[in-house]
């Protein structure tokens, strides 16, 4: 199973960005699909998931302005960013599983400029 992650870039705050995750295999195999992100220096923090049935959840301080969403029939995952912020600036890394494996993207770079 491969995930390739998307959509980075760099931007000026108040900016909004989208952030792919491309699966190898269905995605109707994957029970939860999330992304994480590594601020840099710090450690890797969970900012949003959703699993096959259910709501999905969010960081308290992405709350309102990120949002996660699945494709299954394109095998894709999606992170909408709105009103990014300095501190949104981090490594992004789309991670999945199915109830056997954990998978991950091999991350994409958001840069937001204050």
């Amino acid at each position: 199973v491969q995930l390739v992650d998307s959509g980075g870039g760099l931007v000026q705050a108040g900016e909004s960005l989208r952030l792919s995750c491309a699966a190898s295999v269905s995605f109707r195999s994957m029970d939860n699909m999330s992304w994480y992100r590594q601020p840099p220096g710090q450690q890797r923090e969970l900012v949003a998931s959703i699993p096959n049935f259910g709501s999905a959840h969010y960081l308290d301080s992405v709350k309102g302005r990120f949002t996660i969403s699945r494709d299954d029939a394109k095998n894709t995952g999606y992170l909408q960013m709105n009103s990014l912020k300095f501190e949104d600036t981090a490594v992004y890394y789309c991670n999945a599983n199915d109830g056997f494996d954990t998978y991950w993207g091999q991350g994409t770079q958001v840069t937001v400029e204050p």
